[in-house]
């Protein structure tokens, strides 16, 4: 996204906490090395600075002095911070708009978990956040529906309110080149069979384990599963395969950027089913690139915007494995969706060039 903002002539400079990503490391939710095989840095200027934290989680996790002091240097520009939930964000929301730049905050909470939140620590951060923290910023780039209903809580301004859609590489995927029968057969999938694919880590907050009693409740020999992706919960998983038999489910292991498209490419219908935590689900992005039908839990974040119930797919409710089960089956079985909104037609909207006309607005 950085890259296609300086391609379209809004320069753009990103300042990193951490090199991470770059490097390569254990992820812990993965539970191995991960290095991406795609390039991050590539087409803008961008500056890491040292981390003088040694803390793996929580707010002290990111304390970076140096990007602190370059904030008092600076030129007066636009800046959008990711979140307040790390020290150095916090430090910057907090002191930018006093050294003269335009302050955006740009995180990605929906209503609808927040509302599930409770106790005096809550209480008490909804009031920092509204009588301290928030007063401080320029303007809020809600990404979806229930972000915007989110800061629409703390009653910011309509005027203060700008939609940056959450977006992804979306010609990456549609100029993906592919041969679906040769890789069905790779797998040994038939070229008339379903298929429904899983795009995420096997962790608590993805819930794979409602998705995989689901289907084993659909017991339709000629619908496949394929979860991509890797986790704590392999193992669980595969317990229940072995307990209960369940035939035609795939676990791929961890799949890296360039090797994702084939799995949406193979796909009949794309399934998320998160709970809270799940504040978007960028992997929804990448498979309406695809045109698949959606099913999506009411609890990823996404929901409310990617899914037309009845025309490109059903919201469940998260949890409720009858509810899931269902929904797949009205999908794959039943045809029942009209298809007068398709998922391609609504992702089209959800575009680098779509978040770029907005933020011009606030140059």
């Amino acid at each position: 996204m950085y890259k296609y903002f300086n391609e379209h002539n809004l320069p753009t400079t990103a300042w990193y906490c951490s090199d991470f990503s770059v490097k390569g490391g254990m992820d812990v939710e993965f539970g191995q090395k991960i290095t991406w095989d795609i390039p991050l840095l590539e087409g803008y200027d961008y500056q890491f600075f040292k981390n003088s934290s040694t803390r793996k989680i929580g707010f002290f996790r990111f304390v970076n002095f140096g990007m602190l002091a370059k904030l008092f240097l600076a030129p007066k520009s636009v800046i959008i911070v990711h979140g307040y939930h790390y020290f150095t964000l916090f430090v910057i929301l907090m002191l930018g708009k006093f050294l003269g730049h335009t302050i955006c905050l740009r995180n990605d909470i929906p209503l609808n978990h927040e509302v599930l939140k409770s106790g005096w620590k809550q209480q008490l951060k909804k009031i920092g956040l509204k009588y301290v923290l928030f007063p401080r910023i320029n303007y809020f780039l809600y990404v979806g529906t229930q972000n915007k209903l989110y800061y629409e809580s703390y009653t910011i301004s309509e005027k203060r309110l700008i939609y940056s859609p959450y977006a992804i590489d979306n010609d990456r995927f549609k100029n993906f080149v592919f041969d679906k029968e040769a890789e069905r057969d790779v797998l040994g999938i038939g070229l008339k069979d379903k298929v429904i694919v899983f795009s995420a880590k096997y962790i608590a907050k993805k819930r794979p384990l409602d998705l995989l009693k689901a289907f084993h409740q659909l017991n339709q020999e000629n619908i496949w599963l394929i979860f991509v992706g890797d986790g704590a919960l392999r193992a669980s998983m595969e317990q229940y395969i072995k307990g209960n038999q369940v035939l035609n489910v795939i676990l791929t292991g961890f799949v890296n950027q360039q090797e994702i498209p084939k799995y949406y490419a193979m796909a009949d219908l794309f399934v998320m089913c998160s709970a809270q935590g799940e504040h978007w689900g960028l992997s929804a992005n990448e498979a309406m690139n695809f045109d698949l039908p959606m099913v999506l839990s009411d609890l990823t974040g996404c929901a409310a915007d990617l899914v037309v119930p009845g025309s490109n797919g059903y919201v469940f409710e998260t949890g409720n494995i009858l509810d899931l089960a269902s929904s797949i089956k009205s999908v794959l079985v039943d045809n029942t969706l009209s298809g007068t909104t398709t998922s391609k037609m609504i992702i089209d909207q959800f575009s680098y060039q779509s978040v770029l006309d907005h933020l011009i607005k606030i140059r």
